[in-house]
């Protein structure tokens, strides 16, 4: 059945599997580690599988467009530290649901930036998904006592930032488009956060700790599903309009909430449920209307 799908549709099939795999284990080893650590970590296992596999594949590392490749690599260090925030302090599915406005956001940005075409979608998706952000997050000026225990602010904000700077890197992704190897992209994402090791010690070195047993492994696949994630996302980017791409990874949803029930025990309540099809409608409509 994947095979009758275009490539694209597969690469981003395949990156919503991925990242979901690694927002679980980031969610396993937050409880102990800072998700700022966890930023870090996750960096440099990347760098090192994207330096291994530019040399195999015998393709220079710099690239062409370097201001672009570091904008990039600045909007996705953003968006990974605000986006691993968010899941160590929400249920996965719901941090995950709240990371979904990032096809609004895309959509949007690449009207501006690239002169991607923004159709009726657009302007359907925009409200659906903000009506489906506040089932989830439940305020408390708006639901009271009716919507049960609200989500924590700063954690939806964070999620919500996520969003905003995942659809920034999705349209830096689709402007550099065939001339740049997908790996050399790859690499200025966590290339960027390792430079910018020295500006975030003071944020890793609150509450820092030293992994523990599995905590090593767990970390080891942070870094290699985000690789995958990221080489997936990369390739589908560079196939299909960024609105479309970035809204067929709804499926990423549906595996973090499966992860959410078998491995954290957890079980969205009505409006959570209620909220996150709102924003994948929303997300859907938006990414159809290129």
């Amino acid at each position: 059945m994947l095979t009758a799908l275009r490539p694209g549709i597969r690469f981003m099939i395949a990156s919503a599997l991925a990242f979901s795999v690694m927002n679980a284990l980031v969610k396993l080893v937050g409880d102990r580690i800072p998700s700022q650590e966890i930023v870090f970590a996750r960096a440099l296992i990347s760098v090192g599988l994207s330096v291994w596999l530019l040399r195999r594949a015998s393709v220079p590392m710099l690239g062409e467009n370097k201001p672009l490749l570091l904008l990039r690599g600045i909007f996705g260090f953003c968006g990974l530290s605000s986006v691993f925030f968010a899941v160590t302090r929400l249920p996965l599915a719901e941090a995950t649901t709240l990371t979904y406005l990032h096809p609004i956001f895309t959509a949007l940005l690449a009207s501006l930036f690239l002169g991607e075409r923004v159709g009726r979608g657009i302007w359907w998706g925009i409200p659906l998904s903000l009506a489906g952000m506040l089932l989830v997050a439940k305020p408390a000026f708006l639901f009271g006592d009716l919507g049960g225990e609200p989500l924590d602010r700063v954690a939806v904000a964070a999620a919500v930032a996520g969003a905003f700077f995942a659809g920034c890197a999705y349209v830096c992704v689709r402007k550099l488009g065939r001339r740049e190897h997908p790996l050399v992209i790859v690499l200025y994402f966590p290339l960027v956060t390792v430079l910018t090791a020295p500006a975030t010690i003071p944020l890793m070195a609150e509450g820092a700790v030293w992994p523990a047993g599995f905590e090593w492994a767990a970390l080891l696949g942070v870094g290699v599903a985000a690789q995958i994630g990221q080489v997936a996302l990369t390739r589908g980017m560079q196939h299909e309009p960024a609105g479309r791409a970035t809204a067929l990874s709804y499926l990423q949803v549906v595996f973090a909430a499966a992860w959410g029930f078998l491995f954290f025990g957890e079980q969205p309540d009505l409006a959570s449920g209620a909220g996150a099809l709102l924003i994948l409608g929303g997300a859907f409509v938006a990414g159809r209307s290129d």
